[in-house]
């Protein structure tokens, strides 16, 4: 068992079982809105935060992290699994299954490889594009049943036309169902945060819907709902089946541990606990193991609904243990109650829900901050409307590493000056008061000099040799700021060393690390530059050439 249940003291109980509690009230309309989210029975979305967060509670690090299903998780497994299940049911429900075991599969492969790091490929810039593209995805599944509209397919411009053409035929009664059930939850969010006011908008949807026979009147509800606990079993495994939904598991990893590890940090932050992001692996891969084995579908950690377990009083994992009996409790008696909730009422819940996703105005703010990081996020975000969200996670990804290539192939190559009254040298195209001295070239790249931008810094170390007024008698090459240099990167400063003696240009490095100093010196560097110190800095440099005869 974990230190936490070692360690637990009584006197917590009372928070965690409040905690637990509140959050399970928050899963019921949330759960039952993402599983009609990802295609399913409503009441497999509430197996998801059940059965997940006691795989979680046994595994997890973080004392307040919430398990169970997300939106774009959601969204994710209903858009991919629709075409392999054949309009059954069953085989649906099955395959869904099969992918949170792949996840819980993928997630434990990755624990035994010491993966976790691999995610820190995926920038937040990356992230920002894919969240917004896919709450507007998101938004766009929901809007046919906030209007009274039947669901448009396939893609994103298919399901815009679709909802465009049938806008003239908005049910009334259901927009307005849907209109109050927004302004309900928006005021919710506003005047009472982090309460569970979508379970109260829920049964007053509910009271409202009976005593108003809303539905003979044309408004759509949820139906039928399987009371009853999961039974517990492992979902078949067919070889053709688990080839097809292997990208989606691996997708459906990625974003649940990305998402768990942030909402674990975000938490910890303000309470200064270690979150061990190779144990959370291993976490989600418990978590995922039990929502496999409850016939849920893949789950992970979410800021809100951990938000709402911290605000509650959580101490420890156990509110998560006291929320499954909750929701066990409310499977077995609620049930029935559940089956006039208007379906409109559960797309409004989705799109307050997916409000946090479209983060505008941090996508404007990249805008001004860095071009680059701004085109990248929207590639992504237009990636996930015109691609799809599977394929727009795998270009996410992609990008990701394109931009990171892109960053370590053009490298920024500063030009220094000293700073006034000082010693120390630093941009001079950012800081032009710097002192620039005469027939000086100092510079450092602010990157590791490897075999595929070695030629663009050489390229542009000598245009500006050959631009620099008065004509430059010493190139001072501070290595600093380059922590690796391959070999290609030691042969390209023998080649500049080479060149700039043609010219009568001497060329000496300084502050050089151990592994780069080793290299350079194996590369016979020492014999043009003169001795490679650790302990000269640029001033050393300049100052004993300025005192030569």
């Amino acid at each position: 068992m974990r230190s936490w249940l070692a360690s637990y003291q009584p006197r917590w109980l009372a928070n965690d079982a409040l905690a637990g509690v509140t959050l399970a009230a928050y899963a019921v309309p949330v759960g039952l809105a993402y599983a009609g989210l990802a295609g399913l029975p409503p009441q497999t979305g509430v197996y998801g935060f059940m059965v997940g967060g006691i795989g979680y509670a046994l595994l997890g690090t973080s004392r307040q992290l919430a398990i169970g299903p997300t939106s774009a998780i959601s969204l994710l497994v209903g858009v991919s699994i629709a075409p392999l299940a054949g309009g059954d049911p069953l085989r649906y429900a099955g395959i869904a299954a099969l992918v949170a075991l792949l996840v819980a599969a993928l997630a434990v492969g990755g624990w035994l490889l010491r993966l976790a790091n691999l995610t820190h490929f995926i920038s937040d810039s990356i992230l920002m594009g894919f969240k917004a593209g896919a709450g507007i995805s998101i938004a766009l599944t929901q809007l046919p049943d906030a209007l009274g509209l039947r669901a448009g397919s396939g893609s994103f411009a298919a399901r815009l036309a679709a909802l465009a053409v049938d806008l003239g035929q908005a049910q009334p009664l259901v927009v307005a169902t849907s209109l109050v059930a927004l302004l309900l939850l928006l005021a919710g969010e506003r005047w009472l945060p982090r309460r569970p006011v979508a379970l109260a908008v829920v049964a007053l949807s509910i009271a409202l819907t009976a005593a108003l026979g809303l539905r003979a009147h044309g408004v759509p509800t949820v139906g039928a709902i399987s009371a009853g606990l999961p039974s517990l079993r492992l979902p078949s495994l067919e070889l053709g089946d688990v080839d097809a939904v292997l990208p989606l598991a691996l997708a459906c990893l990625l974003l649940g541990y990305i998402e768990s590890l942030s909402a674990a940090r975000a938490l910890a932050a303000s309470t200064g606990e270690e979150i061990d992001a190779q144990r959370e692996l291993l976490a989600l891969g418990g978590a995922n193991l039990a929502a496999a084995l409850g016939q849920s579908f893949p789950v992970a950690g979410g800021l809100s609904q951990s938000v709402v377990n911290e605000e509650a009083g959580a101490r420890t994992p156990a509110s998560l243990l006291v929320a499954s009996v909750a929701l066990g409790l409310a499977l077995l008696f609620l049930g029935d109650s559940l089956r006039d909730l208007p379906r409109a009422v559960l797309a409004a819940i989705v799109l307050v829900s997916v409000l946090g996703l479209v983060d505008l105005r941090g996508i404007l703010r990249l805008r001004r901050a860095s071009p680059v990081e701004f085109n990248v996020a929207i590639t992504a975000l237009v990636g996930v409307l015109v691609l799809g969200i599977l394929r727009g996670v795998l270009l996410a990804v992609f990008a990701s590493i394109l931009l990171l290539l892109h960053r370590l192939a053009r490298p920024h190559v500063a030009f220094l000056g000293r700073i006034p009254g000082t010693l120390r040298y630093s941009d001079l195209a950012r800081h032009p008061d710097n002192e620039q001295r005469p027939g000086v070239l100092a510079l450092r790249v602010e990157a590791s000099l490897l075999y595929f931008n070695v030629d663009e810094v050489l390229r542009e170390v000598t245009a500006r040799v050959e631009r620099q007024e008065p004509p430059v008698k010493l190139v001072v090459w501070d290595l600093s700021t380059s922590p690796y240099v391959d070999l290609a990167g030691a042969r390209m400063l023998v080649r500049l060393s080479r060149l700039l003696a043609e010219r009568g240009i001497e060329l000496h490095l300084a502050e050089a690390h151990a592994e780069v100093r080793d290299l350079l010196r194996e590369e016979g560097l020492e014999s043009a530059v003169g001795h490679i110190s650790r302990r000269t800095s640029v001033e050393d440099l300049i100052e004993t050439f300025q005192k030569r005869p």
